[in-house]
């Protein structure tokens, strides 16, 4: 029962509004839309996104795989609609592809989405993922497979001045 009066403080500042603290911090800034969409770019150029995936098989998660995507850089093309070039190899070929995506906003948070793309080797391809502070997290789904997958992002350092002129 010693909880329970722990847990009555706790309510009664959710519903004042928390605490004098608080209160007396500045609001953050609320960031536009051009800078949202500046700061998704930069977070998506020469960016490797990498974590972990899982499938999803009748609503049952299987274990989990290691997964890397290197993107090149995205762009925004107009409204919702972007391109985000993302390097792609397999076998002896090394490609840089050009995926069309739609990127909608939750607040700060951006989220990509590709709806049925089709793919050459036939059948098509959607998903969501969303992109907040250098991490990721979505869905997706193919013919006859879907999965779950998440993990962070990193950026391409750039090169070291060597300080000659």
């Amino acid at each position: 029962m010693k909880l329970l009066p722990l847990f009555a403080v706790a309510l009664l500042f959710q519903i004042t509004g928390s605490s004098r603290a608080e209160d007396a911090k500045p609001a953050a800034k609320t960031p536009t839309q051009e800078e949202l969409e500046a700061k998704f770019t930069e977070t998506l150029t020469k960016a490797t996104m990498a974590g972990r995936w899982c499938p999803l098989q009748d609503g049952v998660m299987g274990p989990e795989k290691e997964d890397k995507y290197t993107i090149v850089g995205v762009k925004k093309v107009s409204g919702d609609d972007w391109v985000i070039s993302a390097r792609i190899q397999y076998g002896s070929r090394d490609v840089v592809a050009p995926i069309p995506v739609q990127v909608k906003w939750a607040g700060d948070t951006a989220v990509i989405i590709v709806d049925q793309l089709q793919m050459p080797t036939g059948g098509s391809y959607s998903a969501r993922v969303l992109v907040h502070e250098h991490t990721y997290a979505g869905t997706w789904s193919g013919v006859g497979h879907a999965g779950l997958l998440n993990g962070v992002i990193t950026n391409e350092a750039a090169p070291a001045s060597t300080g000659a002129k």
